[in-house]
């Protein structure tokens, strides 16, 4: 076992909060240790995040009212380092609500974002420590020691269940080091009765970084596994999709930082599955879906390779026209943190339209988590949007399409966005692509999405209700007071699936 040795952060901890004065945390002198030791090499360049709590429920690294990031230089174990928060070595993230109180008991847990191939936080490769608790003084001492390693995803062994994990030749010549594509493969319960059949195939993107291994759930989920495994069951066989990128979510297209993604889907993976399950793909049945973020992705390919796949059912998906990104108009207003009206711009709102997180806040909060103190590599949405829909900047890194700070929209940027605004995207293009959607779209949203990504999704209903030549036939619905992606169900789905598949 490879041993790190222990360095100290000794973190002077002057916070200004939004809408709030500057003031000190109870912990404004707390020495923090943290050691790191792994069985397999330590990755100098991570992120250390500090998680704080006062549930218990969870542990801190899955949920926690305050998180402290810091990348410390050239970090190897072996020397202490000093950092104070008022430099830009170090950023905290927290709201006023959850400001943590003196003499009061917190648990805390550390993360070290160490793999490069992959943005997020709890992630296979990046290490953890253990949970333990203090009471909040002025001079509290943490000591944490990393000696836990996220492992690798497992796929349930199962007859029924199958696993593709290929290299790929175009992301590793892109990337520079290998780079992997994964899948995970559900058959119906007729395919071993019936080996010759050709059977229809859906492709299941999931929502924000979702991972191939989410057919383990419904393998676990005995209601799911008493009607999967029915001679009355949809006899389709269906596929999770796996979304890791280095800058989180790919959304499972080419882009100018995370490759050429899509290429490598069509091209790679997707051969390499049908060949496994034996699909004719002569037969017209390949079919997509997805929620959220796989709501987006599987419309976005659908539109991408109108030839490629024969339909797709999109629940909830991201903004598909980007003059309405949730609230915002990436290509005429002037930031993303207030709204023209000078008010603070909502991310996020219930069901009853009352606004629960701002933008600020929650670029914040993805700032706190990067690597390099910005939303670029943290992992989230709008590192992965940045990522995905931007272009590269003259440091090898996504160029930033807003400031992380003030949140003012580079429009310079914004508009090179226009090739993944999905709207803009069919009305520049409907002469070619609208006879090749004709009977493939349907998407579904709720009408108070969380995320306001039910605007966009309107706009796109507008567009299409106008086309002629041909007049489109896509079915968009929505539901009122429905929230973010509150009717996706994958039996229904399937059902769906089968009923499209029959028809033909």
């Amino acid at each position: 076992m490879k041993k790190i040795e222990t360095i100290t952060l000794l973190l002077l901890l002057s916070i200004v909060f939004s809408g709030a004065k500057a003031q000190e945390v109870p912990f404004s002198k707390a020495e923090i240790s943290v050691s790191a030791e792994v069985k397999k090499s330590f990755e100098q360049g991570g992120r250390i995040l500090l998680h704080l709590t006062k549930q218990r429920e969870k542990e801190p690294r899955l949920k926690s009212e305050l998180v402290i990031g810091l990348t410390p230089a050239n970090w190897a174990g072996s020397v202490p380092v000093e950092f104070d928060s008022r430099t830009k070595n170090i950023l905290i993230f927290t709201t006023e609500k959850n400001l943590p109180l003196a003499a009061e008991k917190y648990y805390y847990q550390a993360v070290y974002k160490q793999n490069k191939d992959d943005g997020q936080e709890n992630v296979p490769g990046n290490l953890y420590s253990n949970v333990d608790s203090v009471v909040l003084t002025p001079k509290a001492k943490l000591k944490l020691t990393l000696n836990k390693v996220i492992p690798p995803v497992e796929i349930i062994d199962h007859p029924f269940v199958k696993s593709v994990v290929i290299k790929s030749k175009l992301l590793s010549d892109f990337s520079g080091r290998a780079r992997f594509l994964k899948a995970s493969i559900l058959l119906p319960s007729g395919f071993f009765k019936n080996p010759g059949k050709n059977y229809p195939i859906c492709y299941r993107a999931p929502g924000l970084n979702g991972r191939y291994n989410a057919v383990n759930g419904h393998i676990n989920n005995k209601e799911f596994t008493d009607w999967w495994f029915t001679d009355d069951a949809p006899q389709v066989i269906y596929v999770y999709l796996d979304s890791q990128g280095p800058y989180g979510d790919t959304y499972q297209v080419d882009s100018e930082n995370n490759g050429p993604c899509g290429k490598a889907l069509t091209e790679e993976l997707i051969p390499e599955i049908e060949k496994l399950v034996h699909y004719n793909p002569a037969t017209k049945m390949r079919f997509l879906t997805g929620y959220s973020t796989g709501g987006w992705v599987s419309l976005g390919l659908q539109i991408f390779y109108p030839d490629f796949f024969d339909g797709t059912w999109s629940y909830s998906p991201d903004p598909v026209d980007f003059s309405h990104y949730g609230l915002i108009d990436i290509y005429q207003d002037s930031s993303i943190f207030y709204n023209k009206f000078g008010y603070l711009q909502p991310g996020k709102r219930t069901i009853y339209d009352e606004p629960t997180y701002s933008m600020k806040e929650w670029i914040s909060a993805e700032n706190t988590s990067g690597r390099n103190g910005d939303y670029r590599i943290s992992g989230g949405q709008f590192g992965a949007y940045n990522a995905v829909f931007g272009p590269k900047g003259a440091d090898g890194l996504p160029s930033l399409m807003f400031d992380p700070v003030t949140g003012k929209i580079d429009h310079t940027i914004a508009v090179q966005w226009e090739k993944y605004d999905l709207k803009k995207v069919l009305e520049k293009n409907w002469s070619t692509l609208g006879p090749k959607l004709q009977g493939k779209i349907w998407i579904w949203t709720g009408d108070a999405d969380g995320l306001y990504s039910n605007v966009a999704t309107r706009f796109l209903k507008m567009y299409l209700d106008s086309t002629k030549n041909p007049k489109s036939d896509a079915k968009i619905s929505f539901t009122p007071l429905a929230g973010h992606c509150q009717e996706w169900s994958d039996k229904v789905l399937l059902k769906m699936v089968a009923d499209k598949a029959a028809a033909k």
